[in-house]
This record gives structure tokens, sequence and C-alpha cells, in this order.
């Protein structure tokens, strides 16, 4: 007997369509979008704030930058698809945080903590807020309250 693919049962497809809805409203846009800047930003930092000479939290927060735009860019526009590794982003933000004091190499100035530190912040709080958006409006599609608003299920976005 040959089972069908998890991509063709029929709740795993509705779950998908609930987070791609999710994903398109305006405001789960915005957070993807700060979430992209943010990333984009933190890759380049080292060369906007001038740090590329500390090799090792320059190439930390090249590639980590990168990873938290692509990241942005696949919730931005299949969030159904990418809701899985979402959480993946507020970590990175934690990491960028605490990613002056932890790698080695050059002593931490205080450019590159004020860098990190803002930058990171806005990774990790976005990447929450896309996180809790999306759950929170699966749980008001299936007739939950809205968090925060203790209002039935059937009030439009």
């Amino acid at each position: 007997m040959v089972r069908p693919g998890l991509a063709r049962r029929p709740d795993v497809t509705e779950l998908r369509q609930t987070y791609d809805r999710a994903g398109s409203t305006a405001p789960a846009q915005v957070m993807d979008g700060v979430t992209f800047l943010a990333g984009v930003y933190l890759a380049l930092s080292p060369w906007i704030v001038g740090f590329s000479g500390f090799g090792a939290l320059a190439i930390n927060n090249l590639i980590v930058g990168l990873t938290v735009a692509a990241l942005a860019m696949g919730c931005a526009s299949a969030f159904g698809r990418t809701y899985g590794m979402s959480w993946v982003v507020p970590v990175l933000g934690a990491w960028t945080i605490i990613a002056p004091w932890v790698i080695r190499g050059q002593p931490a100035t205080t450019a590159t903590i004020w860098n990190n530190v803002v930058t990171g912040a806005i990774i990790f709080l976005f990447g929450l807020g896309a996180l809790a958006f999306a759950a929170n409006y699966r749980q008001h599609e299936h007739g939950g309250p809205r968090r925060g608003t203790g209002a039935p299920g059937g009030e439009e976005w």
C-alpha cells in the first residue's frame, strides 16, 4: 500500500493555508519587512559601524544577518511552508545580543556592543512578534478569542 505524502493530507494543507493567510496580512508583512531589514543591516554592520577588522564577530554578523534576512523573506513569501523554521529568528536575535561577549577575538567595543544589542533586540522582538501573531491568527481563525482582546472568534482582522 502506498501512502500519500504529507503534503497531500488535508489537515496539513489547511494549516499551511491558514499560516499563508496570517503571513499575508499587513502587520505580518511589516514585521517580516523590519526583520528582513534588520538582518541585512546586521550583515553589513561590520562595514557600516567600522568593525570589519574584528574577523570573528564580523563574519558572525555577516552569516547571522544573511540567515535572518533569508528567513524573513521566506516567512514573508511562504509563511505556511516556513513557519516551522520561524522559531529560529528569535534565537538568532538572542545570539546576536550575546555574540560580542561570547565570540573570541578582539575585545568588544562600545560600538560593537550597541550595534549587536540593538539589532539583536529588534530581530528577537519582531521574530517573537511574528510567532505570536501567527499563533493568535490561527487560534482566532479556528473560533478562539484573540489574545489581549477577549473578543469572540467572529471579529474581522
